[in-house]
């Protein structure tokens, strides 16, 4: 797929509609009709006069004009040969709706040839698909989407981005109050991809946020586009990126033909360049109301109340372990709460507020005001409904209707909160929107929502990071694995620290070596992949002897020896490797070392270029960190000359890009403060430089 960006505007926008198929461009005009576009929609048919009361055409050729936008709804061999006379024609746009092609590879064996000839007959006209459903577009009333949906016209909202037609089916069904302008399916991404779509949409002065389905990144050129107009307009995007498991990314390829990058790699790209990241669709939705309405939070500051310690205690254990705060109240609060609701309630955050004052909107007003002047970034009350068919709403009512006065009386943002998301209904969702409230379904999915935009806010007050470093690489090129003396050296040269160390040919060399260098000392066999497993590492030996009877016990496995001086006993092993993500391009890893990197999982990726701050974050939120922090009295490691050990790393592998396959510093001995770090191992892996 070209990274080239297309122009969009006229297919998303668009004032005249074409459509080419059966059924399908049937249902793309009744959903027009139904929806009141205002523009000329254009049947083409073989044999048809009319369809739904709108005359056809018999061609490309026969058209009024050049359309703005096209539904392609044949099957893949005619839909290349309309592609082509729609791009001839001037055409703006074409949804391809045919499947068959790339992402089914593995049963059509023509597959890939289709979809390159399909890109081919596009030429510069922009394509969308195939093996998608087009977009629905809620602004303007324009669907190019050939089946039911449940969405209604709107002035403003988020737009929402997949590559599954069938998802984008189920979020159009959405019963939780979130407007939706745009809804767009991308399939195999052929030529314009989600990011693409999302760089389009974006730019829509009617679209406040973005949220994107990903099953494979498409372009990442494009996603830093849109991370960076995101930055500028002040529109957040945010993602739910599948492919954790084996078994959703052997999905994603069938269904896709995407390539889904490492998961902890995507995890730190998207937060490099400040796009948050869901795990669930509802937690998508739910974030993106939030969004909506008051976009990124100034902090992660927020508050809680309830009438129910059960539900405070829900809200304060759903907390545990994330960034949001439940900070304490200021001492201007107290007397306000504790004159509102009496003697009986413990005044803190969360708060249960207990059910005096429940059914009285002027002292429930009173009471949330109070607490929405402690400055938080979200306030959220906790409200189940009772089922509608069946009982009486009437003061649950009066609970929205206080807190849409404290938050109109103070300023602060709010949010209603049902702990089960069936319990917020439709029509209470709805009228919380329009009154700037957010209708939250689901506890976790509101912290999740408030986490994301506050970090947004962080990462957006932050210089922008630089562009991601993604060299590209020649498939055909075969790696060399250096020794550990040239690895070593090649480190060296860029800051890093490593032991003196000498090569020997023969035992006796190495016995020399040892002695000049000055005892202890190591010996490790040259030419031993996995040493300890071969008995190829031997450590403090200290005699000439020591050396001479190590050397003679690997002699069988040996090409060589290297002699190094022993390292002092160091605070904690760290790990820094390097490898070549087929999405991302050359990342870093931190994390614990030595016998630990198989024992705990305990590490960190940095995307690059990196910087000392990026370093320092990631290393302080690693499990060792404690260590190096002087764990238990024990002294605190050398964290300056850590950063200084990574950055150097990180300047080696930035600096040969294109050549980098593997980096393994396996460990890097961090001394005790003051005395720095020595990278005790390494293997580089690269590839073969070119004559």
């Amino acid at each position: 797929m070209t990274t080239s960006p297309r122009p969009l505007d006229r297919l998303i926008r668009p004032k005249s509609i074409t459509v080419f198929g059966g059924k399908e461009a049937r249902r793309v005009i009744e959903q027009c009709n139904k929806m009141g576009f205002a523009g000329e929609i254009w049947p083409v048919h073989p044999k048809l006069d009319d369809v739904l009361g709108r005359k056809c055409y018999r061609s490309v050729t026969d058209l009024p004009a050049a359309p703005d936008a096209a539904f392609v709804g044949v099957n893949r061999q005619l839909t290349i040969e309309i592609i082509r006379d729609l791009s001839a024609r001037g055409a703006g746009g074409a949804i391809c709706y045919a499947s068959g092609f790339r992402e089914a590879v593995n049963e059509l064996a023509d597959g890939n040839e289709l979809q390159s000839a399909l890109v081919e007959a596009a030429g510069d006209m922009a394509i969308v698909g195939p093996n998608c459903y087009g977009f629905i577009n809620m602004l303007d009333g324009a669907l190019l989407w050939p089946d039911q949906h449940g969405m209604l016209r709107v002035e403003n909202g988020v737009a929402v981005l997949t590559q599954s037609s069938n998802i984008a089916c189920n979020i159009s069904m959405q019963m939780r109050g979130l407007p939706l302008a745009y809804l767009m399916t991308a399939g195999n991404q052929a030529q314009t991809g989600l990011s693409d779509l999302a760089c389009a949409v974006i730019e829509d002065p009617r679209v406040t946020a973005v949220g994107l389905h990903i099953e494979g990144f498409d372009s990442i050129e494009a996603l830093q586009r849109l991370a960076k107009r995101a930055r500028e307009l002040g529109k957040p995007v945010v993602t739910l990126k599948v492919g954790k498991s084996e078994a959703a990314q052997l999905a994603t390829v069938s269904h896709t033909a995407s390539l889904a990058g490492n998961d902890a790699v995507s995890s730190a790209l998207l937060a490099r360049l400040g796009i948050g990241r869901v795990d669930t669709l509802p937690a998508l939705l739910e974030t993106l109301k939030l969004l909506h309405l008051h976009g990124t939070l100034k902090s992660f500051d927020i508050s809680s109340m309830s009438c129910s310690g059960g539900e405070a205690s829900l809200m304060a254990d759903a907390g545990v372990g994330r960034k949001v705060v439940y900070r304490a109240l200021k001492d201007e609060q107290r007397l306000p709460l504790r004159e509102s609701l009496g003697e009986m309630v413990t005044i803190s955050n969360p708060l249960d507020y207990h059910t005096f004052v429940w059914g009285n909107r002027e002292k429930q007003t009173t009471a949330f005001s109070a607490m929405m002047k402690g400055d938080y970034a979200m306030n959220l009350i906790v409200l189940d409904f009772p089922r509608q068919d069946r009982c009486d709403a009437a003061d649950w009512v009066t609970t929205c209707d206080a807190v849409i006065d404290a938050s109109r009386a103070t300023g602060a943002v709010a949010g209603v909160v049902a702990s089960l998301g069936e319990n917020m209904p439709e029509e209470t969702a709805l009228r919380l929107m329009a009154e700037k409230v957010v209708p939250f379904s689901g506890i976790d999915e509101a912290l999740t929502a408030c986490e994301i935009a506050a970090e947004i806010s962080r990462h957006w007050s932050q210089p922008a990071a630089e562009p991601l470093l993604a060299a590209s690489r020649a498939a055909d090129e075969d790696s060399v694995t250096l020794s550990e003396h040239e690895a070593k050296t090649e480190l060296a040269a860029f800051g890093l620290t490593i032991p003196q160390g000498v090569t020997a040919a023969t035992a006796e060399e190495a016995a020399d070596a040892a002695e000049k260098l000055g005892f202890p000392v190591v010996l490790k066999g040259q030419g031993v992949a996995h040493k300890t497993e071969a008995g190829a590492v031997k450590l403090n030996l200290a005699s000439r002897d020591a050396v001479l009877d190590a050397a003679k016990a690997m002699a069988g496995v040996a090409s060589g020896y290297l002699v190094e001086k022993m390292v002092a006993k160091p605070v904690a092993e760290l790990i820094v490797g390097a490898m070549r993500d087929p999405v991302a391009g050359p990342v870093l890893t931190v994390g614990a070392g030595g016998i630990l990197v198989e024992l705990i999982e305990d590490s960190a990726i940095l995307t690059l270029p990196t910087n000392d701050k990026a370093i320092r974050e990631t290393l302080s939120g690693l499990k060792t960190a404690k260590l190096l922090g002087g764990y238990r009295g024990q002294p605190k490691g050398d964290i300056d000359a850590l950063v200084r050990a990574v950055a150097s790393v990180a300047s080696y592998v930035v600096s040969n890009a294109s050549m980098i396959e593997e980096v393994d510093i396996n460990p890097i001995m961090v001394l005790p403060e003051g005395s720095g770090t020595v990278a005790a191992d390494a293997l580089i892996r690269r590839r073969k430089t070119r004559a």
